[in-house]
């Protein structure tokens, strides 16, 4: 089950992509191609076999993939959380 991503989560994930847009999503290549080397590789399929923008595709994937990981850290440390 996927997790919820909460405004908190976007909204925090927002501010760091458009800061500088360029440079986050060559940050997030990097990252992605050390955490998930097989989600990299798909992203960049994906991104050469469209007839749209490869680096808007790429950066919408890499979004996704940045709100989805962010959300699953929020759950997990709400899950383990203990008084």
């Amino acid at each position: 089950m996927l997790p919820i991503i909460t405004e908190d989560v976007s909204a925090e994930i927002f501010s760091e992509i458009f800061k500088d847009m360029p440079a986050w999503r060559k940050q997030m290549i990097h990252y992605i191609k050390e955490e998930n080397p097989e989600i990299n590789t798909a992203i960049i399929e994906a991104a050469n076999n469209t007839e749209l923008d490869p680096k808007a595709v790429a950066l919408g994937a890499y979004m996704t993939y940045s709100l989805l990981e962010t959300a699953m850290k929020e759950t997990d440390s709400m899950m383990n959380f203990s008084e």
